[in-house]
Order: C-alpha cells, then structure tokens, then sequence
C-alpha cells in the first residue's frame, strides 16, 4: 500500500511546508506518476515570508584565509609581534606553533564606513560600504574536511544536503530552463561532491558541477548541451518515448527517487539546450565588463570568468551559485607570498563582481557570500611565515540580498584567535542565510531515517541586527 501510494514523497513533503503559501498546484501524491509531475506543476516555488534575496552567489576561499591578514584589523599583534600568546591556545591542530605573528600587510581604512581591510584586497575595500563584514564567525572543527562539510551542510560528521541543495528544495528555480543550483570549478577534495550533494533530499535538488578545480575556467562548460546528430523534433520523440517507458516502470516500482530525478534530469537536459550555450558564451559583454572581471590580465582571468559567469547565471534565474577559488589558502608556510598570490587572484574580480550587481540592479536581490571552511592562527607556523587551522574566528562577508553595508559585525578578542562578541557560528550563517531567502530555518525539514531533519539541525539563531 505504501509502496503504491507514496511516490513523490519528496514533493509531498513540499508541499506540506508551502501548503498556506505557494500558489502551484500540486498533483495530489497518490497519482501514479506525481513525483515526475511535481516538479513541472510546482515550478518556482513561494517562500515562507516575503524574501530580502531572491537568489545567492557564493564566493568559497578553499583552505582556510587569515582574518587578522584581511578583514579583522588587530593593532595588538603588530605591539605583541614576536611575544608568547597570553591565554590558552586551543588544542593544537597541524603541528607546533609559535609566538604572535604581526601581519604582514597594512590595514586602510575605507569608504565613509572606515572599516579597515587589509592591503592583500584594495578593490574590495573601496566595496567596503556595501559590505557587512563578519568578524566572529566559528565552526566546530579544524580539519579541512569536516569544516568544509560543516559551512556547506551544517554538519561536520555526517553527510547531508547542502545549503544549495535544501535552498532549491524549498524555493525551486526561477527558470525551469536551468538547474537552480550549480557550482563552478568545484574541489574534490576534503569532502568534494558532498558539498554540493542532495543528501538525503531527492536528486533532483542536487548541485550540477561546471567543471572542476583543476578545469581552466574558460574549458568549465556544461558539457553534453549541443546535439548536431539529431534534429530538436526526433530528441522530442525519443524523449516522449524514454518518458513513457520510465513512467510505466515508476508506475510498477513504486517510489523510486532516483527514477523520478532521471526522468527529471532528462527533460531539464533538453531544455537546457535552448539556453545554456548562449548562456556560456560571453562574446556578447563588453570590453569594459571584461576589464571590470579582470579578463584581461593573466592573475585574474580564471577566477575572473568565474565570477562573470557567476552573474550571468544569476541575471539568468539560477537560485544559488558557487565559485571556487580551490585549496590555495592553506598557508601552514610560505604565509607572505601564498595569501599575496591568492588576494591578487581574486580581489579585482571580487570587487568587479559586485559593482557589475550594482550596476544592473541586481545586488538588491542577490545575496555575495564570501570566506572560508575557517580561520587562522595569530601565532605562527613555518619559520614565521605561517598559520595554522583556527576554527574558532573566522572573517566573512555578505553583501547585497537586505544586509547592512558599511558593517563590521562581531568581534574577536585582541589578537584574533577567539570570537568573544555577536558569535557567529556556522548554524547561525545558515539560519540567517535562509531567512535572507524567505524562510524559516525551522520550518524547512526533510522527514528522513525516522525524524525531521533541517540545514541547521537543532540549532541557529538568525542574526537579525545585520539587515538592513
């Protein structure tokens, strides 16, 4: 009986969550091919309360970047440089560390805000207005793999859905032409395709990559989109066909999720062919947008056309969108030259990213993410030219999607290794992340392995003094 009258269960769920607000029309979860079909007849989906984002760009700094070498100006460790930290160190994590490191680097104070950052990010702090810097972020873990998995998923032991997947799940896609959520260049390290795996949730929702880390973004195509064997109209009919022969099998199995997502899959696969090549192709911008991204000079054009495209997919209707600036950021030695390198790779096409927003009008509905899987060490590694892991403060930044510019928010104590004021944890990111979009982080759950499970867990605390 279950096996016959549950199929779709993922989009029964749904639907119970939107029940009071979205205005599709579920096909009832008894009918024998609803889980195809919800889908198509639920389309975009309402949020829970009225959205400040309607869609998010996460910029991922894979490795971990320094806070007190970039946005957590900290005048105490250039006084104590060279000094035995004061307090308890937390348990150590790569190896020895040392006494207090002085950044290398000078802090400015930028735009009316005066918020100091780092010389490593000059054009991300002329932004600086628009940004809402978090100083106190922290997660639970020092390793690569497991702090990675916490920022994307919410936990650091157990896989499950991504931030992206869950934000397609309850939100769908504004345009039923593309996936809702895709992740550029992605790593396959330290936990790779968990990070943007479906889980639990059904496959649908997953990420679908666009190359790899080791992929020169301008090779980083959706590959497969472009039939020159076979005309449009015969790809209908086989398709019809396919369809109807997976439907009778559906029909006879039951509830098959990874069925329904193939059938999914296949008709998103030739949708996509309308639109996904000129998606891709970026002859059409302007010199002075490719100026803008940094396009022109060999530091910055990889992670520069990630981020174009980054807008492209926005403007496009995609819901969330990942760039990976992939494991550059661990700096255990080689602190000096690594975080310069990296910096100089990624500040222009930052900064480019989120004024081109601006200009189209786009920043005021989108929500820029920046930062890493954690912080690192105000003492040092490597002959004084290194950090270690530090999970307990972390910098990021949000900006654009109903956040307060010209905002540093939080604090750490005066060296920079622990968050002490407005902590932030990583639960309380991802509460607040969907609250930007429209839900409640508490209301969003998933039925699975006999409980409820949510992108926070039992946790999170929406962080409601950042809005604007």
């Amino acid at each position: 009986m279950l096996r016959q009258s549950s199929i779709g269960f993922g989009g029964l769920a749904l639907a119970g969550l939107l029940q009071n607000e979205s205005p599709a029309s579920f096909v009832s979860a008894s009918s024998p091919n609803s889980g195809a079909d919800v889908a198509a007849a639920a389309g975009l989906q309402s949020p829970r309360f009225a959205p400040r984002a309607k869609r998010i760009i996460f910029m991922f700094m894979h490795g971990g970047p320094s806070q007190v070498d970039t946005f957590d100006y900290k005048p105490a460790l250039k006084r104590d440089d060279d000094k035995t930290y004061p307090n308890k160190k937390p348990r150590i994590v790569s190896g020895a560390t040392g006494k207090l490191l002085a950044s290398p680097w000078e802090f400015k104070q930028y735009g009316e805000s005066g918020i100091h950052v780092s010389d490593l990010f000059p054009n991300v702090g002329k932004m600086v207005d628009d940004l809402c810097i978090i100083n106190s972020v922290h997660g639970s873990n020092s390793r690569h793999g497991a702090a990675l998995l916490e920022l994307h998923t919410g936990s650091d032991t157990f896989i499950r859905p991504s931030m992206g997947s869950w934000i397609n799940y309850g939100l769908g896609t504004e345009n039923n032409n593309l996936p809702g959520f895709v992740t550029i260049c992605p790593t396959f390290g330290h936990g790779g395709v968990n990070a943007w795996s479906n889980g639990f949730l059904p496959a649908k929702f997953q990420g679908t990559p666009i190359g790899t880390s080791s992929t020169p973004a301008d090779k980083a195509k959706i590959p497969f989109i472009e039939n020159k064997e076979v005309s449009r109209s015969d790809q209908r009919m086989e398709l019809d066909l396919l369809k109807e022969l997976n439907r009778d099998h559906l029909a006879n199995r039951g509830v098959d999720d990874q069925l329904e997502s193939r059938i999914a899959s296949f008709e998103l696969a030739f949708r996509l062919q309308r639109q996904a090549p000129d998606l891709q192709n970026i002859s059409d911008e302007s010199a002075a947008t490719l100026e803008q991204y940094g396009l022109n000079e060999k530091e910055t054009k990889n992670f520069g056309r990630q981020c174009l495209m980054a807008r492209r997919f926005a403007e496009a209707g995609v819901r969330f969108i990942q760039v990976t600036h992939s494991y550059k950021w661990d700096q255990h030695g080689g602190l000096r030259n690594g975080h310069a390198k990296n910096a100089k790779e990624v500040d222009k096409p930052i900064a480019g990213l989120i004024q081109d927003l601006k200009q189209r009008g786009l920043l005021d509905d989108t929500l820029v993410l920046w930062g890493g899987e954690f912080g690192r060490t105000p003492v040092s590694q490597g002959n004084r030219d290194g950090r270690d892991h530090n999970p307990h403060a972390n910098s990021m930044f949000m900006c654009g999607g109903g956040v307060k510019g010209g905002l540093r928010y939080g604090e750490t104590d005066e060296h920079g290794y622990y968050a002490v004021r407005n902590k932030v944890h990583f639960h309380d990111l991802h509460a607040t992340i969907l609250h930007l979009m429209g839900m409640d982080h508490e209301k969003l759950t998933y039925k699975y392995a006999g409980r409820d499970f949510r992108l926070t867990d039992v946790y999170g605390t929406v962080v409601k003094d950042i809005f604007a």
